[in-house]
């Protein structure tokens, strides 16, 4: 269930790095004054001094705090601009129950409490599963009034935002026939959406009710309580890539559907929506061509977002 390989289109996740089980707090540079510290479900570098902005962020669906920092290099610019850094190892989602949005949110809650950051200016992000897990406490957390950590602004990172959409890819993937990791997964993904929310074709309600977009239906109701909020959408939709090396449609691909999100949020009046497409930017760490990566954000121009700059 925890495969490094490409959901084909949907997320492509790094392989996932030992969670660290320690605490530690030390200062960096005295001109920096930083302050790192690590627990077991997160870590938090933070200014010792004026904390300008929170950017909290969730990775891939294996990713945990290592892999986030070794593949989104932020924490530099992020020190260097007065962020705290919040990275979290809450992983393994393409949804969440109501039971997971709140205990989510209130571990975020006490983690902000706890180490006395501003509530003022957070932002919420996340790469592939991670956007899903991004949006969707974000819509919860301004929606709950015993919560008041809401956050100014959220964005995702080429993520599978439409269930229903995963579900009929792996169906084609299987069809296809065209790679052994990508057969398994695919399998796997319609043992574990079909355990829970049945086939789309005769429980589409199941997976409107549980996803962040159904584009076959229009349906964007859990992000009803983001109107207000500032969205980015960041997504590379290199056709030809996807093409030749996993053999799918624009369709198939998480651009698709998060341009057609874009546009239905635009449509429906949410006031502040970027849809970001980009060109040849996406890396892995290791030099690895692939449009399904974190370095497809500028890290310069999201901390000016954060600053509203």
């Amino acid at each position: 269930m925890k495969k490094a390989s490409i959901l084909l289109l949907f997320f492509i996740v790094v392989v996932s790095c030992k969670q660290n089980k320690h605490e530690k707090a030390q200062p960096t540079a005295e001109k920096i004054k930083f302050t790192e510290i690590i627990k077991e479900d997160y870590e938090l570098h933070k200014p010792s001094e004026e904390i300008k902005g929170v950017l909290i962020l969730f990775g891939g669906y294996p990713e945990n705090a290592d892999d986030i920092k070794r593949e989104f290099q932020i924490l530099d610019i992020a020190r260097e601009n007065s962020i705290a850094v919040l990275l979290s190892n809450f992983n393994q989602k393409l949804w969440l129950e109501k039971s997971e949005k709140y205990q989510l949110a209130k571990k975020l809650q006490d983690i902000i409490i706890e180490n006395k950051l501003p509530t003022e200016n957070i932002f919420v992000g996340g790469f592939s599963s991670g956007g899903v897990v991004s949006l969707l406490i974000s819509d919860f957390i301004i929606g709950m009034k015993q919560f008041y950590i809401d956050p100014k602004g959220v964005f995702i990172v080429d993520s599978p935002i439409d269930l229903t959409a995963l579900y009929k890819s792996s169906e084609k993937n299987i069809e296809r026939n065209f790679s052994e990791p990508s057969i398994q997964e695919s399998i796997w993904l319609l043992e574990i959406l079909g355990n829970n929310f049945g086939n789309p074709k005769d429980n589409i309600a199941k997976y409107e009710n549980s996803a962040v977009f159904t584009y076959s239906t229009n349906n964007i109701s859990n992000l009803k309580k983001l109107k207000r909020t500032k969205i980015r959408l960041y997504t590379e939709p290199d056709t030809l890539w996807w093409k030749e090396n996993r053999m799918a449609d624009y369709e198939q691909m998480n651009a698709f559907y998060i341009k057609k999100l874009s546009e239905s949020l635009i449509e429906k009046g949410y006031e502040s929506v970027e849809y970001i497409p980009t060109i040849d930017k996406g890396y892995r760490a290791n030099g690895e061509r692939h449009p399904h990566s974190w370095s497809i954000v500028d890290k310069k121009d999201l901390v000016n977002w954060i600053l509203n700059k």
